[in-house]
């Protein structure tokens, strides 16, 4: 009798303490997600030529900024769902010695989405002018115009670089 109770005592508690390990089914599990959302429409607005300023602003702070490679952000996403496995996108972004976009790179390329590319449509979603109903071509300014003074000083404007401050002096005094 006493061995009975001992073994049943003893197979209780090696059957509690297996079952303590192991995750009871509807136990909620949250999502977890790191890092920069970057969506189609942030990348469809980068222009190269646009400079860290106006990247910064479309895209948001970079999540690494490589101390040995000043011209390149990178911006990383992640997310596990509950229980799922972890998705992840990168997207690594190129500037020159003028601080002007140069190329991007990772899982975003500008004009195609992801539903495009997974269903196979056309990635190509402008409407030319002769498409347009109802909307005449487009006829160039007269010549001495206020337009067409306008339009030369937006075709004549040049990119200034922007000023990158001098490093501190660490030497001691």
């Amino acid at each position: 009798m006493q061995n009975t109770k001992l073994l049943l005592t003893s197979l209780t508690l090696v059957g509690l303490l297996a079952l303590a390990g192991c995750s009871f089914p509807g136990v909620y599990k949250i999502d977890i997600q790191q890092g920069n959302v970057v969506t189609q429409d942030m990348i469809d607005q980068l222009r190269p030529g646009m400079t860290r300023r106006q990247v910064r602003f479309i895209m948001g702070n970079p999540l690494l900024q490589d101390t040995f490679h000043t011209n390149r952000w990178d911006y990383l996403y992640s997310l596990q769902p509950g229980g799922g496995r972890r998705q992840q996108e990168r997207m690594s972004i190129f500037f020159n010695d003028n601080d002007q976009l140069v190329s991007l790179a990772g899982d975003f390329m500008p004009g195609v989405s992801r539903d495009q590319e997974i269903l196979g449509g056309s990635g190509d979603t402008r409407v030319s002018p002769a498409q347009q109903p109802g909307q005449p071509a487009e006829k160039p300014a007269k010549a001495g115009s206020l337009e067409e003074s306008i339009q030369k000083e937006i075709d004549t404007i040049q990119t200034t670089p922007v000023p990158t401050p001098a490093p501190l002096e660490t030497s001691p005094q």
